[in-house]
């Protein structure tokens, strides 16, 4: 039983060996990871219509620290660029990355489910439903409310958290068991239901479809230093809470009996990842709308390269998952230039055929 604990076998096909990756090999992903998000911030920051150079920005970044003052060689204007327009923009899309990654590695571990993702459980349906209602509702932007930084993303989980609930309990079909096929086929249902609802009532307020739509397709064009401070705390307290909780998704990956043995409380520790993951993803949902499979693409992979154990998943999600979705907005907003592409266009058109791969390696579980 512990050499199972400790190798974490989540999905790993029948028959397949089991991959042991040593402590060093997990340091230097550690490492790499890191570096991901510091070329990520790089390029986010030097990259769009006035380029930059990589090290005058890398310097000028550096000024940003407490006691450095180098001379980076930009002028007033392109310190400001860097500053007020970009920089913020990139952080913030290392933060939602890193939460969107974050809660789609979560929920694979809490559901045993390797299509699991905030998207295909419902979660950022029902968060964009909430949404839609607060916008339409004029009490998120330009309403009464406007100014209370709790607002949208308070909808957005409320909405998200209900979505994954009704996925649960479909997903059950009243029964104990759950199979990965139903779970995903109960998401795909509530998110279909949630965004009628969410159709009908950009139907019924025209005057707000723009603003609603331009947030479906995901932006972070619009992004400030607003923005990331919306989502720094919501980040901190999800980060926190699923890593220190990481080690309790390879106990559940043995099933209920086992953890039950070794004195872990299954449903319990279920509902906190849950909440912990659906709150994250709501923050993510509120500051730069529905931006999908990011969940997917980032823990599959880091499971491919880095081994099974959600003890080395969870933490290199949300520093790849991070880097990943700022280099995805350096595309989304270069390729197509002067134009921008929707990052959220950008991530599906990646993420719709990782998605098939990934369905197609775990067929034996759908079975």
């Amino acid at each position: 039983m512990q050499q199972a604990l400790t190798r974490g076998p989540s999905f790993r096909p029948a028959g397949a060996p089991q991959v042991s990756r040593p402590a060093g090999l997990r340091a230097r992903w550690v490492v790499a990871g890191v570096a991901a998000v510091v070329v990520a911030l790089v390029a986010g920051v030097s990259l769009g219509p006035v380029s930059l150079p990589p090290g005058s920005v890398a310097v000028e970044l550096l000024n940003l620290l407490p006691g450095v003052r180098l001379d980076s060689g930009l002028t007033e204007r392109e310190i400001a660029i860097v500053t007020e327009l970009r920089l913020p923009r990139a952080v913030l899309g290392l933060l939602v990355g890193g939460l969107l990654a974050l809660a789609g590695g979560a929920y694979q571990g809490v559901f045993r489910n390797p299509l699991a993702d905030p998207y295909l459980l419902g979660a950022a349906a029902g968060a964009g439903l909430a949404v839609t209602v607060v916008i339409t509702a004029g009490v998120g932007a330009g309403g009464a409310l406007t100014g209370l930084p709790v607002t949208v993303p308070l909808a957005a989980f409320v909405g998200a958290i209900g979505a994954v609930v009704m996925t649960y309990l479909l997903g059950a079909a009243g029964g104990r068991s759950r199979s990965p096929a139903a779970l995903i086929l109960a998401g795909v249902a509530v998110s279909a239901f949630l965004s009628a609802g969410q159709t009908y009532l950009l139907q019924q307020n025209s005057d707000n479809i723009q603003q609603v739509y331009s947030w479906l397709l995901g932006r972070l064009a619009t992004a400030g230093w607003h923005d990331v401070r919306l989502v720094l705390p919501y980040f901190l307290l999800t980060a926190v809470v699923v890593l220190m909780h990481r080690r309790e998704l390879d106990v559940l990956s043995v099933g209920d009996d086992e953890a039950t043995g070794l004195g872990l409380h299954p449903q319990r520790s279920r509902y906190l990842l849950i909440v912990a993951a659906s709150l994250g993803t709501a923050a993510a949902v509120s500051a730069s709308g529905l931006i999908g499979f990011v969940g997917i693409i980032v823990p599959h992979t880091v499971r491919l390269l880095a081994g099974s154990s959600y003890r080395v998943i969870l933490p290199l999600s949300l520093l790849f998952g991070g880097a990943f979705l700022a280099l995805t907005d350096v595309v989304a907003r270069t390729a197509a230039a002067p134009e921008e592409i929707p990052i959220g266009v950008v991530t599906a058109l990646l993420g719709g055929p990782f998605f098939v791969l990934v369905l197609r390696t775990t067929r034996r579980m759908l079975g």
